[in-house]
């Protein structure tokens, strides 16, 4: 039974239920969109990570609910359906077994959430098999439409992936330092860090040829301890370190690396690090190349959406949004804009219009312009970090912002060979 049939004889149940016990039709259940929200909620990453993504859902549904979003956003519900959610762990063993629960038990309309890539690579093809609208909000490995699931129909990640971050980083690294002449890197090793270091690795080598590698590390995810790999890094002295660390890895490796010195040697470039900035604040060295996955956190920019969403998020959590908290809401937005504009709560309706949709987020315009509409691309920024000891607040100096058509594919052209082809196409404003 497809979604639409499922409503309609839950609603024609509910009707024949009403009139057995003589209530008014008028008291009939109000409809409701229900939306499976899935973050990590324990594990090493739930603190940077999996709770502000969390918060944002509870916090942009509940306004939605309300209809207090701002302009366009400002009519209640999705496609005048009330939001319901059930939320779930994402450090879980039995992710696909937990998806299949949503879909089957739960009986969830769209489900949005994943920042594991390793997650999203499990979940991708359940998603088309179990024919139900899932939005990726965070997860980054390009994998996902370029080897997966190629001809999607259910599945959307409405986020750029790690092309985006990497090629944008390796455009900041050569135009603000003209000497560079040797990179290394330390990244996870699983689809998001292996991807990551190849495509920064790539873009460099493209913008400029006379770069060489020198040191790669590539612990296990959540190790939490990379001594050995620090010392390498330290022993190669490369210009240049990369790391696309996120969470808990991320916050070890920026206290262990710092306290050993490694910050201070070599330039580092963390694609995914504003999620550290209020947790450790003057413990990140002035001068780390700071990235927030697109114009996110300290790069979100000065509009009515982002200013409410800041200003609310602050005000009920007491703390600001860093970039999970932006990806998850820009998720749910995807969601009800794509209902906004077909004036529809139909799972199926909503993804016929989501699909190649431009849309205002928190972090700017999206463009739903990869894996048939299916793939967004967006701005990205990046700059250097600077702890301000009168405020007791990290900011970030020299932003360099790129545009979307600057640092992501164009359609139908893959990752490696775009960046191997020296961007063609691309448009750098």
């Amino acid at each position: 039974m497809n979604k639409t049939m499922k409503k309609m004889s839950t609603l024609a149940s509910a009707m024949l239920l009403t009139t057995a016990i003589g209530a008014a039709p008028s008291m009939a259940q109000e409809e409701t969109f229900k939306v499976g929200v899935v973050a990590f909620l324990s594990g090493p990453v739930a603190g940077p990570f999996g709770i502000p993504a969390r918060n944002a859902a509870e916090l942009v549904i509940d306004a939605a609910n309300e209809g207090t979003l701002p302009a366009p956003y400002n009519t209640p519900g999705i496609g005048g359906a009330q939001i319901s959610t059930v939320v779930i762990d994402e450090n879980s063993k039995q992710k696909n077994a937990d998806f299949i629960k949503l879909v089957e038990k739960d009986g969830v309309d769209a489900i949005v959430g994943y920042a594991s890539s390793g997650s999203c690579k499990a979940i991708a093809p359940e998603a088309e098999k179990l024919k139900t609208l899932t939005v990726f909000s965070i997860c980054g490995t390009p994998q996902i439409f370029e080897e997966i699931v190629t001809e999607p129909q259910y599945l959307f990640r409405t986020l750029s992936h790690a092309t985006m971050d990497n090629v944008g980083a390796a455009r900041y690294v050569v135009e603000t330092m003209g000497d560079v002449s040797t990179i290394g890197g330390i990244n996870q090793n699983y689809a998001w860090g292996q991807d990551s270091w190849r495509d920064f690795s790539l873009s460099v080598a493209a913008l400029k040829d006379s770069v060489t590698e020198t040191e790669t590390q590539f612990p296990k995810i959540f190790a939490g301890q990379y001594g050995s790999e620090i010392s390498a890094l330290l022993n190669a002295k490369p210009d240049v370190v990369h790391s696309s660390f996120w969470g808990g890895d991320l916050e070890a490796l920026i206290i262990q690396g710092s306290g050993r010195g490694l910050f201070g040697r070599s330039q580092m470039v963390l694609t995914s690090s504003d999620t550290a900035i209020p947790r450790l604040g003057a413990q990140i060295p002035d001068g780390t190349i700071i990235g927030a996955r697109g114009l996110n956190g300290p790069y979100a920019p000065e509009t009515e959406l982002a200013e409410w969403f800041k200003k609310a998020y602050f005000d009920r959590f007491g703390t600001e949004p860093v970039s999970p908290a932006y990806q998850m809401a820009q998720s749910i937005l995807a969601i009800k804009a794509a209902a906004d504009q077909s004036n529809s709560s139909d799972p199926d309706v909503i993804r016929g219009a989501l699909a190649g949709l431009t849309f205002e987020s928190m972090s700017g315009e999206v463009n739903m312009s990869l894996a048939n509409g299916h793939q967004a691309i967006t701005p990205t920024a990046y700059g250097t970090y600077k702890f301000d000891a009168a405020s007791g607040k990290g900011t970030i100096e020299n932003v360099r912002t790129y545009s979307a058509g600057c640092v992501n594919p164009p359609a139908n052209v893959g990752s490696v060979d775009w960046i191997k082809g020296g961007f063609e196409g691309a448009v750098c404003e």
